[in-house]
């Protein structure tokens, strides 16, 4: 019986990596560039952690490569390049609401979280803005010091070069509408 052909889709993680390596830039100088641990960055490249989006705008602009890159699928088919790429973490996933913004400074994501999660990992920061409105759930976004509540229908603009952490306080799952702004 022939085997199926299948596409292995390459972990973020691996992508980060090459593109690190191939720039000849070191876990020192991209921790300088991103506020992110060694630690951490060497846990995303390993594929322990996986990166929140805007931790990923952080590394793909500290890199100098598009964000798309990293969260673009392998598979070259028509289906699978005009199906929104859905991307998974440890407590959430989000789907692109603007595929092929390659070179573009907004990006638009629907967010799922799981109920009463958060992202693990750091808090994190990115040069911009960033505007957030709960379709559905409550979550509470940390941005410094403050802490913002947000159910259903109100949203949220706030500079996201402040560190800043997204948490799923529901008992069911929040899902979101997440606009960056990357100038």
């Amino acid at each position: 019986m022939p085997r199926k052909k299948s596409h292995r889709l390459v972990p973020i993680g691996k992508k980060i990596k090459k593109a690190r390596m191939g720039k000849k830039v070191t876990f020192n100088n991209l921790a300088n560039e991103t506020g992110f641990s060694i630690e951490y960055l060497k846990d995303v490249e390993v594929g322990k952690v996986i990166p929140p989006v805007g931790a990923i705008l952080q590394i793909s602009r500290a890199l100098k490569i598009d964000s798309d890159d990293l969260l673009a699928e392998q598979e070259s088919t028509l289906k699978s390049r005009v199906k929104a790429y859905t991307k998974r973490t440890e407590n959430y996933a989000y789907t692109t609401l603007t595929p092929g913004a390659e070179n573009k400074h907004l990006k638009a994501f629907k967010v799922n979280i799981e109920a009463l999660k958060e992202h693990k990992g750091a808090e994190y920061q990115h040069e911009g803005e960033e505007f957030v409105y709960v379709l559905s759930g409550q979550v509470e976004i940390t941005v410094g010091e403050h802490v913002n509540k947000l159910k259903d229908g109100d949203a949220l603009h706030f500079n996201s070069a402040i560190r800043h952490r997204l948490k799923n306080i529901g008992k069911s799952e929040a899902v979101l509408i997440v606009v960056l702004y990357v100038p």
